[in-house]
């Protein structure tokens, strides 16, 4: 899952004069100034009936969220770190058991392991798309049953906005008897094949954190899945465990309800996505075209469509990655790393095993990422003055 991430107004520019303003790193201003009217008619007619806790626009949300993931069921939940969390009680995994992922990702993916008692076991990434590499899979199973752990489930992660390899992740997790959790915190709206995410595996986690390529104005998340008997224990998951009434527990659960105040905004930025997405695409082919030949760009999978959840490249070998960000800072140009210390590295996971030969990709990209503004509402001018800045800094 995807940290914070800073915004900023997008800057005004002046006719004639040369633009040193700080380019927005994420614009939520400009996509607020859209959605303002409809989310506003929406929340008096909320406040008015005083349903904030579920409630129709809930409803309504994980409708449309159901149709734009292909699948039967949408559960709306508090956040992206409840929505991994949840799939992995409801399958009852504990001490014990061993979930194979990614360690180049958010500590969110991991986290939601460990709480339960459970192992996460760290599987390398592929250099081309940043996703878990299947490849590892099979090595990964051998360590976890080397140091007498159980494994029981994969969780990929869709890390900046394109699919892991599902055909791939699925088939060997069928062939091992293991299910699969999708975490697409980053990936929501993306497409393999004509077919949306979500729809990827036998359950889809993903966020709406504001800085996601379609966020709340808040915390919140979302669960998918085609698996009634799931989706039903999720749902009783989602309050508490609870049965029959809100008084019958039946399962130990969590608070993990997504408010009917986000729906809204959730809503109303569902209606401008697809738009989004399109801008997004446009945004990160022209970055392409403006970087190629001086960093490695981000590259698609035949038959993968991206939301570009970050437009991410890598540095050439030996670069002073600091030294780049503080000369594009000095130009206004904000950037991030994403992410720079792998999971297997911090101090919770230190004893977590990891497939055999440690993660040399993992440790190659940490050390030579660097994410640029991204946001459909980036103007060409704005990407000219990042790509100048970072081909000057990087010439420096």
């Amino acid at each position: 899952m995807a940290p914070d991430a800073p915004t900023t107004p997008a800057a005004a520019s002046h006719a004639g004069a040369v633009d040193t303003s700080p380019v927005p790193f994420i614009d939520l201003i400009t996509q607020r100034q859209r959605i303002w009217p409809q989310v506003l008619a929406r929340w008096e007619r909320l406040t008015a009936n005083a349903q904030f806790i579920l409630g129709p626009e809930v409803a309504e949300l994980e409708r449309q969220l159901a149709e734009a993931a292909g699948t039967r069921h949408a559960l709306a939940v508090a956040s992206g770190t409840d929505a991994l969390l949840m799939p992995l009680m409801a399958k009852g995994v504990g001490p014990g058991d061993a979930v194979l992922c990614p360690s180049f990702t958010f500590a969110a993916t991991p986290e939601v392991v460990a709480r339960l008692g459970a192992t996460p076991v760290f599987v390398d990434v592929r250099a081309e798309d940043f996703n878990i590499d299947p490849a590892g899979i099979e090595p990964a199973l051998v360590a976890a049953r080397t140091a007498g752990l159980r494994p029981v489930a994969i969780m990929p992660v869709d890390l900046f906005g394109q699919a892991a390899d599902y055909g791939a992740v699925n088939r060997l997790a069928q062939q091992h008897g293991l299910w699969v959790l999708a975490d697409a915190a980053q990936s929501f709206g993306a497409r393999v094949d004509n077919r949306a995410v979500g729809s990827l595996a036998e359950v889809t986690a993903t966020s709406f954190y504001p800085a996601k390529s379609l966020g709340a104005w808040g915390d919140g998340g979302a669960l998918f899945t085609d698996d009634e008997a799931l989706y039903q224990v999720l749902k009783s998951i989602r309050v508490h465990g609870e049965g029959t009434d809100r008084y019958d527990n039946v399962r130990l659960g969590i608070t993990g309800r997504l408010d009917a105040l986000q729906a809204s905004v959730l809503i109303e930025k569902l209606a401008i996505f697809p738009e989004e997405i399109e801008a997004r695409n446009a945004v990160a082919a022209r970055y392409s075209a403006l970087l190629a030949g001086h960093v490695a760009v981000p590259r698609l999978h035949p038959g993968n469509t991206s939301v570009w959840a970050q437009y991410t490249v890598i540095l050439p070998a030996g670069t002073d990655r600091g030294a780049v960000q503080a000369r594009m800072k000095a130009a206004g140009v904000p950037s991030m790393i994403y992410y720079p210390k792998p999971n297997h590295l911090q101090a919770p996971y230190a004893a977590a095993p990891q497939q055999p030969g440690g993660l040399p990709v993992t440790i190659d990209l940490a050390a030579r990422v660097l994410s640029l503004p991204m946001h459909p509402y980036l103007t060409e001018a704005q990407q000219q003055r990042v790509a100048d800045s970072l081909i000057q800094a990087l010439d420096a």
